[in-house]
């Protein structure tokens, strides 16, 4: 199979480098001279240095050559949320996409699947998603994901790109609540990142990643997903995974708050990407559309918005009334 993955950072690179093994794989980015620097040391030195690309893997900054290679085989876009939409755009209509990013849309506060239905309608499309490190699919870690997609066929061509020795690829036909599951589980990664830094012990953060849960089944299923996917890879398992992983770019940001650095300060020191923080907000007007109550949530937007500080963020969530848990 032909597949092109749009997007060299670290998730991106991970994929490729292990779709590469089985097919033809095309990984495109934007940034001409960061591909120039990987073909000549074959590493893809700010997102995953530890990592050699193997040789079969083609690597390029030429857009239209990058989509003409997934001619008849598959697109992955592999940008942050925030790129998505252009990135849809310029994909053939009648091309098969996955999109890799977890979040909900700035200004417009959709989901994937929405971005999609506004920008591609006809194109077959959806999600792969679920608990995973870029740098651990990199080293070939065994790694269990789902691809989500109401585009009957198309979780299976994921099956075909992706499955192998260390990549399960599991199918879903509710790609709303794989898709609210990746991106509310970064705003509860902070959460718990801070409770950590804080040195609340280990009853605290079981409690933040078990109400963390039902925050995120409470929304899925008011936007219309299963309430038994939240049980899945991409909400149990991602969350977990990224609530308390040390890899986890969500959870260090918790860290860092908890420790007294600004949020300038701590996106500048990290480096990367940390969709928690962009889709925060989204995240918590979208609940409010949808009169569905998410105080862990709130909390954490305040923090952000620099309205707490991080034991006011606690003390708000303790104080809360006792109701019962279900």
């Amino acid at each position: 199979m032909n597949i092109t993955v749009l997007g060299a950072g670290a998730w991106g690179t991970a994929l490729a480098v292990q779709a590469a093994a089985q097919h033809a794989v095309h990984l495109w980015g934007r940034d001409a001279t960061q591909v120039q620097r990987m073909q000549a040391s074959r590493r893809n030195e700010r997102y995953l240095p530890e990592v050699e690309l193997p040789a079969a893997l083609m690597l390029g900054a030429d857009l239209p050559e990058a989509l003409a290679h997934a001619a008849g085989g598959l697109i992955v876009i592999a940008t942050p949320m925030s790129a998505l939409n252009e990135m849809l755009r310029v994909v053939p209509a009648d091309a098969h996409v996955l999109w890799l990013c977890k979040g909900f849309q700035a200004g417009t506060g959709w989901l994937g699947h929405e971005v999609a239905r506004a920008v591609r309608p006809q194109a077959r499309s959806g999600v792969l998603s679920g608990p995973s490190f870029a740098l651990e699919v990199a080293r070939g870690q065994p790694t269990a994901l789902v691809a989500a997609s109401f585009h009957d066929g198309l979780s299976q061509v994921a099956v075909d790109a992706f499955h192998g020795d260390s990549l399960r690829i599991y199918t879903c036909a509710d790609p709303i609540g794989v898709e609210v599951g990746g991106a509310v589980k970064n705003v509860l990664a902070i959460a718990t990142g801070i409770a950590d830094g804080l040195g609340l012990g280990l009853n605290a953060r079981a409690a933040l990643v078990t109400r963390g849960l039902a925050e995120m089944a409470r929304l899925g299923v008011a936007l219309g997903a299963r309430a038994e996917t939240f049980m899945g890879l991409s909400g149990l398992g991602d969350l977990v995974l990224t609530a308390t992983g040390d890899l986890s770019r969500n959870r260090r940001v918790g860290l860092m708050l908890a420790a007294g650095q600004s949020l300038p300060q701590v996106l500048s020191e990290l480096g990367h990407v940390a969709e928690g923080v962009y889709s925060a907000g989204m995240v918590l007007q979208r609940a409010r559309d949808a009169q569905v109550e998410m105080p862990i949530t709130e909390v954490v937007v305040a923090l952000l918005d620099g309205q707490l500080t991080p034991e006011e963020a606690v003390s708000a969530l303790m104080r809360r009334d006792a109701r019962a848990e279900t």
